[in-house]
């Protein structure tokens, strides 16, 4: 056994093996001491005939999945090895044979997979000429390829990569000299697979790509002239072949995309707009799917965060989104019938998906028997709405799927077995021969229940009892102290520490007439399940077009929920370059307020005369979140959803790039201004005339100059005329506000604020012009800072703002209008600075939001306005004059 054991371990050196001992899967060597220290199991050993036990752990084999996806989940490789013979007719050792290879991204166990998002595993081709990229999700069967030839191939690369958040990703070896293989793992999070160059030779791959969908020519999946696309599709075939050791059936189609037919999101933007996660919990709750997902169903779910991570770039594919969700805003009861069809249908992609691999049970047939029943009910729902997209859907849905819930009715069943090899699951009349063989039995099984009356009438023992196990078959038990009584034709079989088992030559015989029967029936059932199974098998292509339909149906009605309940308008989604949001309102922030009212703002912004909106303000007084907004406004309206706000005309946005916050990255020697910079220039190379840039703070992370003068520069580059890429600027750099007069498209906004005897009140209202200071020192005071570091900065904001700290406090830049608008701030600094303070306050102690007494203010407080003469008016306003001079 052992040598059979090393024989297969040496053909899956890269994985760790499973290898079916009785009940159990064992390990050895090597493979135990890893997975018994990554499992949590005990190690032991065995004597193989070797000077040393060799290491040993095993789990049950019922219970497997749950280790196999433990070490999955870490990053392992585990081959599958069982019995492929039936051990009671072998031969010498039990044959057995790797039947499955399990990898993080050939997942198809329901119990290891998350319902609600697709498992995908993705193959690239790179090289010079730019990347081929194609996923799968083997549990449904999706599959799809596209092709990057652009300069920018690799950034576009890993976009795509994280957008799929792909579990696996396979890639040639030689992309190792054009790329970082540990970099590309830190960005996607993903398990990758290096794939020597033999899995991608062209004449190969479109071998496996033909024979996969049974064609004879590239043309119809219009792969004829995309040989980026063949390679890595061809090698993701072969994987997916090599790892599952079946056929892949329920592979009937492959979905051939171009990149720009989606909004493009980046992985920054993802993670900052909190799209399908919150920023640092990771939580659905609190992100815009935490919202808008109120689908019935798993396929609607995965669907819902597939479209909130491509929306569409084609307006009239949006609106026929729109439409569609407009139609069941409308029809309240017709809604509300769908949304109860839904309730009742199962996964029905991944139970087409467990069929076509052959690992469906009883169960799984009964959840698609109940999911069919109610298709004929949703389809005369879809029929009673007067729309082109849902009349398409609703022809997606095949009425001959019926056949497929009649064949199920009849066959299986109500509560079948989880196992379907010791019987139990074909119904009473589906099958003759099953009845005669069942029928054949049934005197003996009524003799043998009949037994332990008789044998306690017959011995006069009134605890005897008639029992079975899988090892010794029938007996009957009698206690020690009845002993005494057994019968001369009792033939002891056991003898136990209570009671001794016997058996008569009677029971034997009968026993081996139910035994034998019992197990051609279990086979029987087995052979009549699969055979249903296999027949399923050829409706797998309709059972996956209506689940595609339903799961779509079941966004769009989830879409119409949310906006009903929320108040959601239909957005104008067109091809201008505007963006027009009134009152618009932020989708996750305005559900998590309880106590008051979300402040709702407009936006206006295009691509000519207002194309970067620069946004001051305080910190904390709603720029991020008015920023925010505006993006998941867009990105909604997109994805085909209404949106939060009175009215909204949204011009198609085909990338929405967001950098937001501070963060490094210390393990690669990135500090937070470089990760900053780096952002920035993906975004400045990559963007645009119909991107979304949100850009908050640039330049923070250096010094004053040195931030400031790229900040200037980042506006001027957006504001270019020939390519006025939409812009929502926030910054705390108050100087840049100057540049509203001399660039055309920058338009100054600011968040208003309310200062009343010291105390600030964030007002959350976006107005026009630009704010004259940041409140950061009120900030760090509801923040906690200690009372004496917020009365020293204080003090030292005050000498800074009046020049007492730094002669140079004028910035050299030029005639430029900013340079002018900025020495105009600071003498009026200074002018403000000699008319509120005399040499005798200069040395005390100031509290937050109160100055010292101001002899200006106290000689105008002293004057009676309705005894003064206009002559004496101007005399003091001389007098006041001539003391701000000196």
């Amino acid at each position: 056994m052992m040598q059979q054991y090393m024989e297969i371990k040496q053909n899956h050196q890269d994985c760790i093996l499973f290898f079916r001992l009785g009940d159990f899967y064992e390990m050895f060597f090597e493979d135990a001491i890893t997975a018994s220290k990554e499992m949590e199991i005990t190690l032991t050993g065995k004597n193989c005939g070797q000077e040393e036990r060799a290491p040993m752990c095993g789990v049950p084999f019922h219970s497997a999945d749950t280790y196999i996806a433990k070490l999955v989940d870490k990053g392992y490789k585990v081959a599958i090895c069982e019995q492929v013979e039936d051990p009671a007719t072998a031969k010498g050792i039990v044959k057995r044979e790797v039947i499955q290879i399990i990898t993080p991204g050939t997942i198809v166990n329901q119990t290891m997979l998350n319902e609600k998002e697709n498992n995908y595993l993705a193959s690239i081709f790179l090289n010079e000429d730019g990347a081929g990229i194609s996923y799968c999700d083997i549990s449904t069967g999706e599959l799809y390829t596209t092709s990057i030839k652009d300069s920018g191939a690799l950034e576009v690369l890993l976009n795509e990569l994280v957008k799929i958040k792909a579990k696996e990703v396979i890639i040639n070896e030689t992309a190792e000299n054009i790329v970082s293989i540990e970099e590309m793992k830190k960005v996607t999070d993903a398990y990758f697979n290096l794939l020597p160059e033999s899995y991608h030779n062209i004449i190969t791959a479109n071998d496996v790509i033909l024979k996969q969908f049974n064609i004879k020519s590239l043309v119809g999946l219009g792969l004829e002239n995309a040989e980026l696309s063949c390679l890595s599709l061809g090698a993701l075939l072969s994987y997916l072949f090599e790892t599952r050791k079946h056929n892949l059936s329920h592979i009937t189609n492959v979905t051939v995309y171009d990149i720009g037919s989606h909004m493009s999101l980046d992985k920054a933007t993802i993670r900052n707009l909190e799209i399908t996660e919150t920023l640092y919990e990771k939580n659905v709750q609190g992100s815009l799917l935490g919202v808008l997902d109120k689908t019935h169903t798993a396929m609607g779910s995965r669907k819902m965060k597939q479209w909130l991570r491509e929306p569409l770039n084609s307006s009239s594919q949006i609106n026929e989104r729109l439409d569609a969700v407009e139609v069941l805003c409308d029809e309240i009861i017709i809604r509300n019938n769908i949304k109860e069809c839904l309730k009742k249908v199962y996964d029905l992609e991944r139970l087409a998906g467990r069929i076509a691999c052959g690992n469906a049970n009883g169960k799984d047939l009964i959840a698609l028997r109940n999911s069919l029943f109610i298709l004929p009910e949703l389809k005369a729902e879809m029929g009673s709405l007067d729309n082109e997209l849902f009349n398409r859907l609703n022809n997606q849905i095949n009425s001959s799927l019926m056949e497929v819930h009649d064949l199920i009715e009849n066959a299986i069943v109500e509560e079948p077995p989880f196992t379907i090899k010791e019987g139990g699951l074909i119904k009473p009349d589906f099958s003759k021969e099953l009845d005669d063989l069942r029928f054949s039995i049934k005197d003996g099984q009524s003799w043998i229940a009949e037994l332990e009356g008789k044998e306690r009438e017959r011995t006069g023992i009134k605890n005897l009892k008639v029992r079975f196990n899988k090892v010794f078959g029938y007996y009957i038990e009698i206690t020690k102290s009845n002993l005494d009584l057994a019968p001369e034709d009792y033939i002891r079989k056991q003898t136990l520490v209570n009671c001794e088992r016997f058996i008569t030559p009677e029971l034997k015989e009968m026993e081996n007439l139910v035994l034998n029967a019992e197990s051609k029936i279990n086979q029987m059932e087995y052979e009549i399940f699969t055979e249903i199974r296999n027949n399923i098998q050829e409706y797998i292509g309709t059972i996956q077009k209506a689940s595609s339909a339903i799961a779509v149906i079941d966004v769009l009605t989830s879409f119409a929920h949310v906006s009903s309940a929320l108040g959601y308008v239909k957005p104008d989604v067109n091809d201008s370059g505007s963006l027009i949001i009134t009152k618009g309102r932020h989708p996750v922030i305005e559900q998590m307020i309880k106590d008051g009212i979300f402040v709702s703002n407009d936006a206006y912004v295009n691509d000519k005369d207002s194309s970067l909106l620069l946004i001051t303000g305080p910190n904390m007084a709603g720029k991020s979140t008015y920023m925010r907004q505006t993006a998941l406004i867009v990105l909604m309206a997109q994805a085909g959803c209404f949106v939060p706000c009175e009215s909204a005309s949204v011009g198609v946005v085909d990338r929405i790039y967001t950098r937001i916050g501070a963060s490094d990255n210390l393990a690669q020697g990135q500090s937070t201004f470089f990760v900053e910079m780096s952002e920035l220039a993906y975004i400045l190379n990559t963007a645009t005339s119909k991107s979304l840039v949100i850009l908050d703070e640039i330049g923070r992370g250096t010094s004053t100059y040195d931030g400031l003068s790229i900040a200037w520069a980042v506006v001027e580059y957006l504001c270019n005329e020939r390519n006025k890429i939409r812009t929502l600027f926030a910054t705390h750099y108050h100087e840049l506000t100057a540049l509203e007069e001399s660039i055309p498209g920058v338009r100054n906004l600011n968040v208003d604020v309310a200062e009343e005897n010291g105390n600030i009140v964030f007002l959350h209202k976006i107005v026009s012009g630009s704010a004259s200071k940041s409140y950061g020192i009120h900030v760090a005071k509801i923040a906690g800072v200690p009372k004496k570091v917020l009365e020293a900065a204080e003090n030292k904001l005050v000498g800074l703002e009046s020049g007492q700290y730094d002669d140079e406090s004028n910035l050299d830049f030029g005639s430029n209008v900013l340079a002018e608008k900025v020495a105009e701030q600071e003498a009026v600094t200074s002018e403000k600075k000699n008319l509120k303070y005399n040499d005798s306050s200069q040395g005390e102690q100031l509290s937050l939001f109160s100055f010292a007494p101001n002899p200006v203010i106290e000689r105008l407080k002293s004057i009676d306005l309705m005894k003064l003469a206009p002559w004496e008016a101007l005399k003091i306003l001389g007098e006041l004059q001539e003391a701000a001079n000196d």
